[in-house]
C-alpha cells in the first residue's frame, strides 16, 4: 500500500466528511455554471418548440427546404474538401525545410485572426460595384465583373470556400500532430524496401491516422453544422433568402418576430446532431 492510500485509510471519518463536504461546495459553481448557461436555454427553447403547429408552419414554409437543401450540400462539399485537403497538408508541412516553417505561419493566419472583419472584408472584396475583385477586373478588362453574391449558387459556393478558408489551418495541424506520432523507423524501413510514396501513405500513414481522421470528421460536421458566420456575413442569406442554412434560417423567423419557427428550425437538426455526437463520444471513450 502506497503512503498516499496508507494516508487516507487512516483519516477519521469526520476528516474525510469534511473534504467530501468541500468537493461538493467546489462543484456549486460549475452546476450553477451549467444549469444557467446550458440547462436552461435549452430547455427554454424547447420549451418555445413544443407546438406541433410550429412544425407544421415550418414544413409549409418553401425557405425550410431550400436551407435543409443547402445544409446538406454545405456540410458534403464543405466537410469532405477540408478534411482532404487537410491530410494533403499535413503531409506537406512536415517537412523540416525552412521556408515551410515560414509558410506554415502564414496559412495559420486565417484561424487566427477574427472571424467577423475577415468575413466582412471578402464580403467588401465581392461588392459587385466597389470590390476589389470587380474593380480590378474592369481595369485589366474595361468590363464589369459579375455580382458574385446576387447569384445563389456562387454565394453559397463563396460561403462554402470562407468556411474552408477559415478551418483548414485548425484541422491541418491536427492531422500534422498525428502524423508526427507515426515512429519515423516505419518509414526509413518502408524506404529501405522500396516503398513509393504512396506506398507509404497507404501502408503506413493512412491506418495509423485513421481514427484521428474519422473522429475530426465528425466533430467538424458537428461544428460545420452550427456555423453561423461564414453564410450570414457573407450572403446574409441572400439573395431573396436563398442561401440560408440550418444555422442561420432561425435569424431569419427571429427577425419575422416568430420565435416559435425559430426555434423548431433548431430543434429539427437535432435528430442529425444527436447520433454523431453519441458515435463520437462513444469512439473517444475507447
Amino acid at each position: 500500500m502506497s503512503s498516499a492510500s496508507a494516508a487516507i485509510a487512516t483519516t477519521p471519518a469526520a476528516g474525510r466528511g469534511s473534504w467530501a463536504f468541500w468537493g461538493r461546495l467546489l462543484v456549486v459553481p460549475y452546476l450553477v455554471v451549467f444549469v444557467v448557461f446550458v440547462l436552461f436555454p435549452v430547455g427554454y427553447g424547447l420549451w418555445l418548440a413544443r407546438s406541433p403547429a410550429s412544425y407544421g408552419k415550418l414544413f409549409a414554409d418553401p425557405i425550410f427546404f431550400r436551407s435543409a437543401i443547402n445544409t446538406v450540400i454545405f456540410l458534403a462539399v464543405a466537410i469532405n474538401l477540408k478534411m482532404v485537403v487537410a491530410l494533403y497538408l499535413s503531409g506537406f508541412f512536415l517537412h523540416t525545410r525552412w521556408w515551410i516553417k515560414a509558410l506554415a505561419v502564414l496559412f495559420i493566419l486565417p484561424w487566427a485572426v477574427p472571424s467577423i472583419p475577415t468575413i466582412l472584408s471578402v464580403r467588401f472584396m465581392l461588392n459587385p460595384e466597389w470590390g476589389v475583385i470587380n474593380s480590378t477586373y474592369f481595369r485589366l478588362t474595361g468590363l464589369d465583373g459579375p455580382n458574385w453574391l446576387n447569384d445563389p449558387t456562387l454565394a453559397l459556393t463563396f460561403a462554402m470556400l470562407m468556411h474552408i478558408w477559415k478551418s483548414l489551418p485548425f484541422w491541418t495541424l491536427i492531422l500534422l500532430a498525428g502524423r508526427m506520432a507515426i515512429p519515423a523507423e516505419q518509414y526509413e524501413a518502408a524506404s529501405v524496401d522500396g516503398a513509393s510514396s504512396w506506398q507509404k501513405f497507404r501502408f503506413i500513414t493512412w491506418p495509423s491516422m485513421r481514427g484521428l481522421y474519422l473522429t475530426c470528421t465528425l466533430l467538424s460536421t458537428i461544428w460545420t453544422l452550427g456555423d453561423f458566420n461564414s453564410v450570414y456575413l457573407l450572403t446574409g442569406g441572400g439573395p431573396a433568402d436563398l442561401t440560408h442554412v440550418l444555422a442561420t434560417l432561425g435569424i431569419r423567423y427571429l427577425r419575422l418576430d416568430q420565435i416559435d419557427l425559430a426555434m423548431a428550425s433548431i430543434v429539427v437538426s437535432l435528430p442529425l446532431v444527436l447520433p454523431i455526437v453519441y458515435f463520437m463520444m462513444k469512439r473517444l471513450s475507447k
